[in-house]
């Protein structure tokens, strides 16, 4: 068989209707033909790469890759089965053109291929999204959603966007390659799970995002918890994920505004443990703007000296004096005045700053003591709230031990609060560490908890603190308040002292004492106050004694 016959045979192995072209070994020379050849590839013998390089059409970027993937066609080194590129045309719109270059071997001497344009479906296969759809190269993902809500007016369309909670925990756990799997099995999982009609990509690190046509919110529920399901289990790795939904209302925003919406919505439910789907509305975006407001002002706030410990009184109810006190934070804003701690607390345990102003506060309490005992004062322990991210490991134990050293004063004038933890065998570990270092340790909440009756079991705690939500809800009828009762006598019983919180009453504060607590912390007797008034507080007990 000539060359000429071959030729016409490898030609007739080519689909119809799409751009065709072989490759001859001996000569090293590419032959293109195919009445819908993009400009670029007109020639009748060329070398590819200079063929592209002039004609200007191609990205700089996509030659590079372009040249290593015709010098292996060139030189013969194919693999067995189709060998593949993906590069990027420039057009008269903003966005580029695609195409796929597909090469098989045909037999020692020849190679034979095609190439034409890629389908929107194509380009967001998983095999070019990592690298072109990702936070390196947005404008392509961005580019097909435009396009697809400009078209298609008919559907309504919403945007999910979703990461894995706590990644960076199973990259720790069980190393970057495995974590690194799990994230191609979800874009796997993506590719097969979403239809022609949604778009997908990973946008970066573990944040992926979905835009899908929609008839009804349940619709949009019903498949974020399929893809949930078919998403989670990967090699029995248990992890959770936190999706966030915005309905686009308005096609004329850019599609990185409405996904940047979705991830408003995502980043609501990260530390909700009830629920793991958020829904865009204005108000998030308020919050959201507050909460960067906040935490781009945390770390100047604690180097100003902006954090001021308060102290809220604990009283004896029979003998109405203070026998201890409660330290707990307030933000002295220079140009917003006083900030209400719900709105920065939550905001400082979600991001782990918490642990920093904790530990400056456990000083500030050190340093108040210290102050007290060369004063010649008698001072009454102060409490100190350590917050559950502390639990995680024996550090913080570490770091308060050194505190008590350096302002050498006696251990049990530093109490520590910590909130009922049985649910958490390692912070229980830690609770457990801390009593064994002689520390006073208060149950903080308890009532407001499931698991309070299970902790008195085996509890490490030597006081147990009454929740003011169980207080103010249980006083409200007879047998809430023999629940009470009969919860301050089985404490009692078993050798664990109470004190109760929230108290804003006189007729609370007789109830309690008749039920055998003789401790009280609330409004009754005094609200959290700056250190100065806290001592005047002092001073008139002192007096009137």
């Amino acid at each position: 068989m000539d060359a000429n016959t071959n030729r016409e045979k490898l030609k007739n192995m080519i689909l119809s209707g799409k751009t065709y072209f072989y490759i001859d070994y001996a000569y090293g020379t590419w032959y293109v033909d195919g009445a819908n050849a993009p400009q670029f590839m007109i020639s009748d013998e060329y070398n590819p790469v200079e063929a592209i390089q002039k004609s200007g059409a191609v990205y700089d970027d996509d030659i590079t890759l372009f040249e290593s993937f015709a010098q292996n066609v060139s030189s013969g080194r194919l693999g067995a089965n189709v060998n593949s590129i993906c590069f990027r045309v420039k057009s008269d719109v903003s966005e580029p053109t695609w195409y796929r270059l597909n090469v098989r071997i045909a037999d020692a001497f020849m190679a034979v291929g095609d190439i034409d344009k890629m389908t929107e479906r194509e380009i967001m296969d998983h095999s070019i999204l990592d690298y072109y759809t990702n936070d390196r190269q947005p404008k392509i993902y961005a580019g097909i959603i435009e396009k697809r809500l400009e078209e298609d007016i008919e559907n309504d369309y919403a945007f999910i966007q979703f990461d894995i909670k706590n990644f960076k925990l199973i990259n720790d756990k069980y190393g970057e390659p495995v974590g690194t799997e799990l994230l191609n099995y979800i874009n796997d999982t993506l590719r097969i799970y979403c239809t022609d009609r949604q778009i997908y990509s990973r946008l970066s690190s573990d944040i992926f995002m979905v835009v899908t046509p929609y008839s009804s919110p349940d619709e949009i529920e019903h498949f974020i918890r399929g893809l949930e399901k078919r998403m989670s289990g990967y090699k029995g790795i248990k992890y959770d994920f936190a999706f966030g939904v915005y309905y686009v209302f308005d096609r004329k925003l850019s599609s990185r505004i409405m996904g940047d919406s979705a991830g408003i919505a995502r980043s609501v439910v990260k530390g909700n443990v009830l629920e793991n789907i958020g829904y865009y509305n204005d108000s998030l975006k308020t919050s959201l703007k507050h909460r960067k407001e906040i935490e781009d002002s945390m770390y100047p706030a604690l180097e100003n000296g902006e954090f001021v410990m308060y102290l809220q009184a604990k009283y004896s109810i029979s003998d109405n004096v203070i026998i201890g006190a409660e330290a707990l934070v307030r933000w002295d804003h220079p140009t917003k005045g006083l900030i209400p701690p719900g709105d920065f607390i939550p905001v400082f345990e979600r991001d782990g700053f918490i642990i920093k102003l904790d530990y400056y506060i456990w000083e500030c309490a050190c340093k108040q003591l210290r102050k007290w005992l060369d004063l010649g004062y008698e001072p009454v322990p102060i409490s100190v709230n350590v917050s559950r991210l502390h639990l995680k490991s024996s550090e913080f134990i570490d770091s308060i031990e050194g505190l008590v050293e350096k302002y050498d004063m006696p251990k049990h004038l530093l109490e520590l609060e910590i909130t009922e933890t049985i649910e958490n065998i390692n912070a229980n570990e830690m609770v457990q560490e801390a009593k064994k270092h002689g520390f006073t340790l208060l149950m903080d909440d308890f009532g407001s908890g499931y698991s309070s009756l299970n902790t008195l079991k085996s509890t490490p705690f030597d006081v147990l603190k009454i929740d003011r939500s169980f207080l103010s809800s249980f006083m409200e009828s007879d047998r809430g308040q023999k629940i009470i009762s009969h919860t301050i006598s089985m404490s009692q019983d078993i050798g664990l002292d109470l004190i109760a919180e929230g108290v804003e009453t006189k007729e609370q504060a007789e109830f309690l004492y008749g039920c055998g607590c003789n401790a009280a912390q609330g409004f009754y007797y005094s609200k959290p106050v700056p250190v100065r008034d806290f001592e005047k507080l002092m001073s008139n007990q002192y007096a009137a004694i």
